[in-house]
């Protein structure tokens, strides 16, 4: 591939090519007069963003206004269609880099596995702490469910198939026929999606969504995975030492699509009983392939090299108990394929009979002796790497292929237990018990080994809804193995009795297990998942009382040690404004995780972050950093929220490099840990009480406009499309946990949505500039320090970055179009003279810290990606106003105009990128 100094031109050719491939579609299906109209307002929009112009701006405005129906939903798709194009051409883009630095000598990616290893080494650690360290790493990834991906599948595969082709223009020994032929393709997919409805005609159920993400397993993680392990051995071996490295399986996918019961009627005990099922079908399916082509390679035969005896008599042994005549390979002597056959048969039964596979780690078995058999006839350095992967594959997918995290309401699991305890007169008013009662009573319960539950106790509905979810989990580990569910998450864990709770309807369903000599066995780990900034800042004394608890103590000891705690991103941002969120986040793990080490606890930090900046978004590798360095070592897990998904697992090199940054920066981060104890992260306590300070000024400022101005929920509901999302049927669960109006109630997911829509992306950056300015001027210092926290403290660094990159996506001009659908316009005019204001001021202490001339100037890619996204994205939020205007003030609005709107929204939600 030839070297070009213009990193970006080979992009700027490919968004231009699109380009016009979509105008020429706009003249065929639209004509002439669409393809002007939308040249037109686009080249208007450019003007006004260069240097703005009073007339063309009304102008424009009445360009728009005066669009009518069929030529407005035309122009409206085009715009979308047209971010569509750019995200996939900047995907493309971002693969054909990686490729040059593998093909550059002497070079290598930030980030990459190979730049890892390679500091790593220079950390000067012997190969056996390098191993220890990598037996150490561990990163799960949870795909969830409540996602703002409005994005169809059925387009998501369009743009994968323009994705491909892309590539392959890419490549220089392609003839000009198969370039022609390729563009010829294009030219069709392009058109496909022009032709394709967008938008959802029903919300998507439960099972649609599970369909959704155990996509991304068959298309890309399957393969992708083992990839990323196999190049961390290649490096050790050509960096550090030739010895056989065991590199562990330590990046793992869960899931809790389908095991998500917070707030989603939806997700009931069927439900996720038939997503196991589905996975396990999936994964089925996987195997039975790789078992295939497998049989096809191993063609040696015993005439031609010596194979153990013992196996070929034991290979002999499973052919006649497992299969029939035919079903036997028919030529003996290649006794690996005999073996093979007997494997696919076995693989074939796995839950359908007792010739099946019982558990996943008998089929590894079967696989790991045909390797050591097979790899004694090769040398020593040399492996067979096709056998590897599949055996790896299996370790890490078993039969139940991703691990189901089960999450409810700690209210239900409250209610359940106080009819229960009525019903067996062991209290009749449980729930108006002081906590410390509580907490006595479920102690009590759990040292008790007699059953509280009633045969027919007369419970209610929701009652036996809860203890159906217990008696699932049951009955899934006895089918699909104890991997299948391993966590229990309690949403909104306010106090310790919230976790007890929990442990006492594991008790009565047989996962929990108490024996006469007062041994304990449980099957399940209970998590808290710490939401508000009330419950993170609580946080640390939760989970002390229960260390101190001799009935969790025993939990404990039957989970080997190991405590898993969520932390939320999305509510804490939502109640505190992200800054703030953010340094209770940090705050409460440091905390959490040296009470931990006091008790002798393994701890988990579970990280709920959310695809967008005001739900703790950004790339895997920040995200990592950004936690404090002495809790990397006790394992990270982080959400994988559904509107990522496509743009991080959709094609397999952009997966693959996802996965891999993350890897890099946990395995370098954690050697440097493992070096250097002493010296873990150069954090210093006037940093610490800084940010302190910062936060608390951010804190007040944030409450002040959210809770302290009667008239803020106001302007939230009527200046941001928040009303018209309902329609929009991108997730199974409700907006609101109890349909109701109330704040609290609101979910964060379209709280966030709703504010980036309109452009203010107010959660993400809203009163850190507050808190930074009262900072910087209290003293002349203090400027300086932040600067050095900045260059140093990388969690403070990301958090600059976060918000640099907020404000550059934040619009406050086309956000004060949204004022118009405000019904009073002092109120809308007083609140967003506020906000604007802070916009001013953030951007002002952002830049002074960073030394940036301009926000994120240090990541010009970035920056370049947002500003030659703006004019695009400028009509859009145009129309949308205009169009919401017009649904509000009609009675009976028609379907054509609520589906514009819709499109608007789509449009705006593919410009920005991870808007939920």
């Amino acid at each position: 591939m030839a070297k070009v100094t213009d990193h970006n031109v080979l992009l700027r050719q490919d968004v231009k090519m699109l380009g016009n491939i979509l105008g020429e579609i706009l003249i065929i299906h639209g004509g002439r007069e669409l393809f002007d109209k939308v040249e037109t307002i686009r080249e208007m929009t450019k003007r006004i963003r260069n240097e703005f112009n009073d007339d063309d701006y009304h102008k424009l405005k009445e360009e728009i206004s005066s669009l009518e129906p069929p030529m407005r939903q035309q122009v409206i798709r085009a715009f979308s269609i047209y971010f569509h194009l750019i995200n996939i051409a900047e995907q493309n883009h971002r693969i054909r880099r990686r490729r040059q630095y593998l093909l550059e000598e002497g070079t290598s990616q930030s980030f990459s596995i190979e730049e890892a290893v390679s500091k790593v080494k220079s950390y000067n650690l012997t190969n056996e702490e390098i191993q220890e360290v990598l037996h150490e790493l561990s990163i799960e990834l949870i795909m969830t469910a409540h996602p703002t991906e409005a994005t169809k599948r059925t387009v998501l595969e369009i743009q994968k198939r323009i994705s491909e082709n892309l590539r392959k223009l890419d490549n220089p020994l392609s003839t000009d026929q198969e370039k022609s032929y390729v563009e010829e393709s294009l030219f069709n997919e392009v058109t496909a999606l022009w032709h394709t409805d967008e938008l959802r005609h029903r919300k998507p159920k439960v099972l649609d969504e599970v369909k959704n993400g155990l996509y991304y397993f068959d298309q890309t993680l399957f393969d992708t995975l083992p990839a990323v392990f196999q190049e961390l051995e290649m490096q050790l071996q050509r960096q550090v030492s030739e010895e056989d490295w065991q590199v562990p399986n330590f990046i793992q996918f869960g899931s809790w699509i389908g095991g998500d019961r917070d707030g989603n009627p939806n997700v009931t005990p069927e439900i996720t009983w038939t997503t196991l099922e589905m996975q396990r079908k999936l994964i089925l399916k996987k195997y039975e392939a790789s078992i295939v082509e497998l049989m096809r390679r191993f063609s040696q035969s015993s005439e031609r090299i010596s194979i153990n005896p013992q196996f070929i008599d034991k290979v002999e042994k499973e052919e006649n108990t497992y299969l029939k005549g035919k079903e036997k390979w028919p030529v003996k002597s290649e006794v690996y394929r005999r073996k093979f056959a007997v494997i696919l048969k076995r693989l074939r039964e796995t839950g359908k009979s007792s010739h099946g596979y019982r558990y996943a780690e008998d089929l590894a078995s079967d696989l790991t002796e045909i390797k050591r058999h097979a790899e004694a006839h090769l040398p020593v350095i040399k492996k067979l790497k096709t056998m590897r992967k599949v055996i790896r594959q299996v370790q890490m997918f078993g039969f139940h292929l991703a691990t189901l995290d089960i999450r409810n309401h700690s209210g239900e699991h409250e209610a359940a237990i106080h009819e229960v305890l009525k019903a067996v007169h062991v209290t009749n008013n449980y729930s108006d018990l002081a906590e410390e009662e509580k907490q006595k009573v479920l102690c009590q319960v759990l040292n008790d080994q007699r059953p509280l539950l009633l045969f027919d106790g007369g419970y209610s509905k929701a009652t036996q809804k809860m203890l159906e979810v217990f008696r699932m989990i049951k009955k899934a580990h006895d089918e699909f193995g104890k991997r299948a569910i391993e966590v229990y998450l309690v949403s909104m864990t306010e106090s310790p009795s919230d976790l007890l709770e929990v442990l006492v309807l594991a008790k009565e369903t047989g996962i929990y297990r108490l024996y006469p000599d007062g041994r304990v066995e449980s099957d399940l780990d209970v998590a808290p998942l710490l939401e508000t900034i009330d419950d993170l800042i609580a946080g640390p004394n939760i989970m002390r009382t229960l260390f101190e608890t001799e009935v969790y103590r025993k939990q404990l000891q039957a989970r080997k040690g190991h405590q898993e705690i969520m932390l939320g991103y999305s509510d804490g941002s939502k109640d505190g404004g992200t800054l703030s969120a953010n340094w209770e986040l940090f705050k409460a793990q440091l905390e959490i995780h040296n009470t931990a080490r006091e008790y002798d606890i393994r701890l988990k930090f579970f990280h709920g972050r959310g695809g967008s900046l005001g739900r703790g978004g950004g790339s895997l590798n920040t995200s990592i950093l950004s936690q404090p360095m002495e809790t990397l070592g006790d394992g990270v897990k982080i959400t994988e929220q559904g509107e990522v998904l496509s743009s991080r697992y959709l094609l397999e090199d952009i997966a693959y490099r996802n996965l891999e940054q993350a890897a890099a920066a946990l395995f370098e981060a954690c050697a440097k840990v493992s070096s250097a104890p002493d010296q873990v992260e150069l954090r210093k306590k006037e940093w610490e009480a800084a940010m302190e300070a910062i936060s608390e000024k951010s804190l007040e400022k944030y409450q002040s406009l959210v809770f302290g101005d009667p008239d803020f929920l106001t302007y939230f509901h009527q200046a941001t499309p928040l009303t018209e999302l309902g329609a929009l049927n991108i997730g199974s669960r409700p907006m609101s946990r109890k349909n109701s109006q109330r704040f609290e109630d609101l979910r964060a997911i379209p709280w966030v949505f709703a504010w980036t829509q309109s452009r203010h992306m107010l959660p993400a950056w809203y009163a850190a500039g507050t808190g930074l300015q009262a900072f910087i001027e209290a003293d002349e210092s203090h400027l300086g320090m932040l600067q050095t926290m900045y260059e140093e403290w990388s969690f403070f660094h990301s958090t600059i970055n976060n918000l640099q990159m907020a404000l550059l996506k934040a619009d406050m001009d086309t956000a004060k179009e949204y004022l118009g659908l405000v019904e009073d316009k002092e109120l809308a005019k007083r609140i967003f003279t506020d906000i604007a204001e802070e916009y001013e001021r953030t951007k002002d202490a952002l830049l002074r810290i960073s030394r940036n001339e301009e926000l994120l100037s240090h990541k010009p890619n970035i920056k370049d990606s947002v500003h030659v996204r703006n004019p695009y994205v400028d009509p859009l939020n145009f129309l949308q106003v205009d169009l919401i205007r017009k649904l509000r003030e009609t009675p009976n609005p028609p379907d054509e105009l609520v589906t514009e709107v819709l499109l608007t929204i789509n449009g705006v939600a593919a410009g920005l990128v991870n808007t939920g």
